[in-house]
C-alpha cells in the first residue's frame, strides 16, 4: 500500500471516529438547555471545572460566550475552547464593572437576554504566597475579596442593571465547604466564599422578587485545578475527603453535570441555595476509613518517641 492511500485511510478512519464520537456525545445528552443562551465567567484550561460546563452546556444545546481577564485568555487555552464550541471569547476583568458590560452587552447583541450564568472565579494572593491566616496581608485580602467574591456582587448588579437575563433564568457560583468549616492552607478564601454564598442569598431573594431569576451556589469537592492547586496541603485533603466522602470525591465532570441541572428548567423554584455537591463528605463526621488513618498516624508517632 502507498504513502498516500495509508494517509488517505488513516484520514477517513480519523473522521469516522470524530462522527462517531460526536453521535455518542448526542445520544448521552437530554437536550436540557435547549434553546438556552448563557455566559461562563472563569474557564482557563481544561483543568478548570468552568471548561467543563461549558462543554457541557454546549452538549445540553446551549449557546454560550466565554469570558476571563485578558491575560487569562492570553495565557490560557479559552480561544482553544471557543473555537471548539463555536463560542464567541469576550476578555474582561470581572472586578470592573465597565467591562463586565461589555460582556453583557456582547451576550444581548448575540442572544438577546441570557438564561445562565456561571461565576467561577477565585483568587488569593495569601493563599498563593503561603502567608498563615494569623499573618495576612490586607492588601491582598482586599484584592482575595474584590477577585473572589465581590465581582459576583458586581456581576450580578450589571446584569441586573441592563435587565441581561430573563425572567426565570439561572445564576451559579462555586463555592467550598471551608466557607463553613475550618481548613487549614484555605485561609482568606474561607472568608472570600462566606461572602459569596452570603450574596447568593442577598441578591438571590432581590433578583427572584423583582425578575424571577434563580441564585445559587454549588459547594464543591476539592478538585484539581489551577487556582486549586495553591492551596497548601492540596493532595492531602483531596486524599482524605476521598476517604471520608460516602461515595468519594466530585470531579469535575460531576460538578458540570450539576450546573447543567441547575441551568435548567427542571430546578426553577430553587435559590438562595448553598448546594453540596461533595459525595457526602459535607454531612460527615468521621468515617471507618479515617480512624483507622488516624490510629496508624497516632501509632507512628508513639513509635517515634
Amino acid at each position: 500500500m502507498s504513502a498516500g492511500l495509508l494517509a488517505q485511510k488513516l484520514y477517513l478512519c480519523a473522521e469516522s471516529f470524530t462522527h462517531l464520537t460526536k453521535r455518542i456525545i448526542c445520544l448521552m445528552s437530554y437536550n436540557l438547555l435547549a434553546g438556552k443562551k448563557g455566559i461562563i465567567f472563569g474557564a482557563l484550561n481544561e483543568q478548570s471545572i468552568a471548561w467543563r460546563v461549558a462543554e457541557r452546556a454546549v452538549e445540553e444545546g446551549a449557546e454560550i460566550i466565554l469570558t476571563n481577564t485578558a491575560v487569562a485568555v492570553r495565557m490560557g487555552q479559552l480561544n482553544e475552547l471557543g473555537q471548539k464550541l463555536g463560542a464567541k471569547v469576550v476578555p474582561a476583568d470581572a472586578t470592573k464593572e465597565e467591562e463586565l458590560e461589555v460582556v453583557f452587552q456582547e451576550a444581548m447583541k448575540s442572544f438577546g437576554k441570557v438564561d445562565f450564568v456561571l461565576h467561577s472565579i477565585g483568587m488569593s494572593p495569601n493563599v498563593r504566597k503561603g502567608r498563615s491566616y494569623d499573618d495576612l496581608d490586607y492588601k491582598m485580602l482586599q484584592t482575595t475579596f474584590d477577585i473572589s467574591a465581590v465581582s459576583f456582587h458586581k456581576m450580578l448588579q450589571v446584569a441586573k442593571k441592563l435587565d441581561a437575563i430573563a425572567e426565570g433564568g439561572s445564576v451559579v457560583a462555586l463555592t467550598y465547604i471551608a466557607a463553613q468549616r475550618t481548613f487549614v492552607g484555605y485561609s482568606d478564601m474561607a472568608d472570600a466564599k462566606s461572602l459569596l454564598e452570603s450574596i447568593a442569598r442577598s441578591f438571590g431573594y432581590i433578583y427572584g422578587r423583582d425578575k424571577g431569576v434563580r441564585i445559587n451556589t454549588v459547594s464543591q469537592s476539592p478538585t484539581v485545578t489551577t487556582a486549586g492547586s495553591g492551596v497548601k496541603g492540596m493532595s492531602d485533603l483531596l486524599d482524605f475527603a476521598e476517604d471520608l466522602s460516602p461515595l468519594g470525591n466530585a470531579d469535575a465532570n460531576d460538578c458540570a453535570d450539576y450546573c447543567i441541572t441547575l441551568f435548567s428548567d427542571l430546578t426553577r423554584k430553587i435559590t438562595m441555595q448553598n448546594l453540596f455537591n461533595d459525595g457526602g463528605f459535607s454531612s460527615m463526621g468521621m468515617s471507618a476509613a479515617a480512624i483507622e488513618a488516624f490510629a496508624e498516624g497516632r501509632l507512628a508517632r508513639q513509635e517515634k518517641k
